[in-house]
């Protein structure tokens, strides 16, 4: 049987990413294909690197969107960054700060954790204690936006922490930027990258980065080659950096980089202020409709992320029915939870183009009617009103 043309069904994406694209997004990656080298897209390579500068609050030189996923951005700041026989603290309180520490040993380096608990922020405390302990740590790694469990650490404490004990620092930032307040030069991070499927709403395969001048200079005085040809940034600066003449390092994802560059428009014309405020508008209107409903939080409010909210699962609740019911019914996607939260939470993302009232209230009225069906013991019938009030 001859196979035909793919046509995906349309889907309502409120999971942990990929996030809803925009529209806009969409039709500019339909435009034509022109050379990677091409004059026009060089400009374009120049306005993306503006326009990213804007998204991370920085003036840092190297900022730019690595050729693939949020890993390959993270696998970039960690080969380029250490060092075999290098000391790195991570901390870790999700999934993701577990793969940091992957990162670390597949360098040849020695990672000490600071483990905190799922659902919570990273302690400063057990940082500091960590860093005293041990004096020849030269990075410190961490995770802003933990997309497991929705919780956020307090970047700028840990950045000065670090700073105090001479080391540079990694940021995740894969679920935070764009969506909540996220400042790189005011708050001196190192080196960090994101992701372009998240709060940018641009599809995935590219992944945002940015060094500080410091850490470039341990970039360009390396005594190791870095392990990686592809990621090591001595040769993507070739190609990246400064200038109308570049040299040819990778054929980059030209139409994916036209998806990003409207995305990053986008946010330009909203104002990256008021993206974080519809952000925390938008979670506080669903939050009232969660709580109406009888439903809890993981993450307590003070560490709780706006557009990745992680939602304990009522008792004799099935995880994974329920959430093939609502893609079934209403073409609505949220997460299931990741690791030690596996069939524990639902993770409910108000990413990007997805953080809107209507999406707000179209999850509440379809996790009310799911699980009244299902038989949960719920509060019916008053989610949407109550975060209807919140909206208006």
């Amino acid at each position: 049987m001859p196979i035909h043309s793919f046509h995906p069904p349309q889907r309502t994406l409120m999971g942990p990413g990929p996030s809803d694209v925009s529209p806009r997004v969409l039709e500019a990656m339909s435009r034509p294909t022109i050379g990677h080298l091409d004059p026009r897209f060089i400009e374009m390579m120049d306005e993306i690197k503006q326009l990213l500068q804007y998204a991370f609050q920085t003036k840092n030189e190297l900022t730019m969107p690595v050729s693939g996923p949020g890993s390959a951005g993270m696998e970039t700041c960690f080969v380029n960054l250490v060092q075999p026989g290098d000391t790195v603290v991570v901390c870790q309180n999700g999934v993701f700060g577990g793969r940091m520490k992957e990162n670390v040993e597949r360098c040849g380096a020695t990672a000490i954790m600071v483990e905190n608990a799922w659902g919570e922020a990273v302690d400063p405390g057990k940082l500091e204690d960590a860093l005293k302990k041990n004096g020849a740590a030269k990075l410190v790694a961490f995770v802003h936006a933990e997309t497991s469990t929705g919780a956020q650490s307090d970047a700028k404490t840990l950045v000065d922490i670090a700073h105090r004990h001479d080391c540079l620092t990694i940021v995740d930032a894969v679920t935070s930027l764009g969506g909540t307040p996220l400042k790189v030069d005011d708050w001196g991070i190192d080196a960090i990258y994101s992701g372009s499927q998240k709060c940018l709403s641009c599809t995935p395969g590219l992944s945002p980065v940015s060094f500080s001048a410091r850490a470039l200079e341990v970039i360009k005085n390396r005594k190791h080659k870095v392990q990686s040809w592809f990621m090591d940034l001595n040769l993507v600066m070739a190609y990246w950096g400064s200038g109308a003449k570049r040299a040819y390092h990778h054929t980059a994802p030209i139409n994916a980089l036209y998806g990003l560059h409207e995305a990053l428009v986008i946010l330009q014309d909203e104002g990256m202020e008021n993206a974080w405020r519809r952000h925390q508008h938008n979670h506080e209107a669903l939050r009232a409709g969660i709580e109406a409903m009888g439903l809890s939080f993981v993450v307590k409010p003070e560490a709780r992320l706006p557009q990745l909210n992680s939602i304990n699962i009522p008792a004799g609740v099935d995880d994974a029915a329920v959430r093939k019911e609502l893609l079934n019914s209403y073409q609505l996607e949220i997460g299931a939870g990741l690791g030690a939260m596996a069939g524990k939470v639902w993770r409910i993302g108000l990413m990007g183009h997805a953080s809107n009232p209507r999406n707000v209230l179209l999850c509440l009225g379809a996790l009310d009617d799911v699980l009244s069906r299902a038989g949960a013991r719920i509060n019916k019938g008053i989610a949407v009103a109550a975060a209807d009030r919140v909206l208006s």
